[in-house]
């Protein structure tokens, strides 16, 4: 006699035993960003020079990427919990150099290698999570999942974080808050390793390790769809990390105080929370490629166009770049889906194909500022707003491509329907 096979229990679209997980996440990243909005001020005023500062911004989202690429095919080789740990004692080993030696010295030498460091453990801690949600989530609210996790990460990151720095550095200080972070992180790494559980694979040997280590790039070759799906997921964040370089300036010279582009960019995260999980939720029911295209192509390239004009048309008005914000913060959440697509594409190398959309995902911090430094000079703030509408034109296109084979399991699955339906009649 054989059981029915029981499916796990969820919660709004998320695996219970992965609750706990998402709590690791938002602790882990609080900690991780408690000095994203000061840290470059901070050390320019200890003796840095603006081009040092650019520089380590810049060679930080390349060791971003890096661990974002490595965190899938790690998770997938190892394990997701032994990933997180790794990442969890890279970031800690970082940050205690960076407090103990790179900061009283302020040698640019040392700074360098402390402070990448931690840009290379955080995404080896969260990303790898990511990976244990795409492989022990059911998959008809994979999409919905992932926009749980995003509102952890981003609302630890962008909202939390900040909200913590803003109160404690007026009672501790910035050295205090930094050495402060070390207890976030410490708190959500424990919550991971003692509270979540399940495995994604069988143990692996070593040859099966270092295979699916090489995975991560021979994916891309065997199977195009992943390798375009990561280029959607650069495209998806570049202005994200881009519009802080030029936006305030641009604002600026419309009537805009820098404490109204704070509290516009803090409302667009806000917004971005919880339209993760409502486009995560709407591509489970309307399929995932076609919510990105929709929500995230469409509708991102037309926000970068209303966001060209928008300070010259309602020039001083608080009120309408708030609206704006809001716009562009849900908007550039429709994305969240492709999170779920490109995993399916190859459901046997989950892990390699999340490395490649993690690989997207980190090397937008770094491809966003380096288009504004080639366009800025030349086009303006509208020139560079335009070349992100066009980008996201093409990710509609690309998403197009990426999407076929889901549009065509969907049709397939529609038109099952009616024959079931006739098959039960006739019997």
């Amino acid at each position: 006699m054989h059981l029915p096979h029981q499916q796990p229990k969820t919660i709004l679209g998320l695996r219970i035993d992965l609750v706990w997980g998402l709590l690791g996440v938002l602790l882990f990243i609080v900690g991780d960003g408690v000095e994203q909005a000061w840290i470059s001020p901070f050390l320019i005023e200890r003796g840095l020079t603006m081009p040092q500062s650019a520089t380590l911004i810049a060679i930080y989202g390349i060791a971003v990427a890096i661990g974002a690429w490595l965190s899938g095919v790690m998770a997938e080789a190892i394990g997701p919990r032994k990933t997180m740990l790794i990442g969890a004692s890279c970031w800690l080993v970082g940050q205690v150099l960076f407090l103990l030696v790179a900061l009283p010295t302020m040698n640019f030498a040392i700074i360098i290698p402390t402070y990448c460091i931690r840009g290379l453990g955080y995404p080896l801690f969260c990303y790898s999570f990511l990976v244990w949600v795409t492989y022990r989530n059911p998959p008809k609210t994979l999409a919905t999942a992932v926009g749980w996790f995003y509102l952890a990460f981003t609302g630890g990151l962008y909202i939390v974080a900040n909200f913590y720095a803003s109160l404690m550095i007026p009672v501790i200080g910035h050295i205090g808050v930094l050495w402060s972070a070390i207890g976030w992180s410490l708190a959500g790494t424990a919550i991971v390793l003692f509270f979540v559980k399940g495995a994604v694979r069988e143990n692996t040997t070593i040859g099966e390790q270092l295979s699916i280590l090489l995975s991560g790039i021979s994916i891309m070759k065997e199977n195009p769809k992943v390798g375009v799906g990561g280029l959607v997921r650069l495209i998806n964040t570049t202005s994200q990390f881009a519009l802080p370089v030029f936006f305030p300036i641009y604002l600026a010279q419309h009537g805009f105080t820098t404490e109204q582009w704070l509290k516009v960019w803090a409302l667009t995260f806000t917004v971005n929370i919880a339209f993760n999980l409502i486009w995560g939720m709407v591509g489970d029911r309307i399929g995932w490629g076609r919510a990105v295209q929709i929500f995230g192509g469409f509708g991102c390239a037309c926000t970068m166009i209303m966001m060209a004009y928008a300070p010259v048309l309602f020039a001083g008005n608080f009120m309408a770049m708030l609206l704006m914000g809001c716009i562009y913060g849900a908007l550039i959440a429709g994305f969240c889906p492709l999170t779920a697509l490109v995993p399916s594409l190859e459901p046997e190398r989950k892990g390699a194909a999340m490395s490649v959309l993690n690989l997207g995902a980190g090397l937008s911090s770094f491809v966003g500022p380096m288009l504004v430094a080639l366009l800025f000079a030349s086009f303006g703030a509208k020139g560079v707003l335009f070349v992100f509408a066009g980008l996201y034109v093409v990710s509609i296109f690309l998403t197009g491509y990426v999407a076929s084979d889901e549009r065509a399991n969907r049709r397939l699955k529609t038109q099952s329907i009616p024959a079931q339906v006739s098959a039960k009649k006739t019997v």
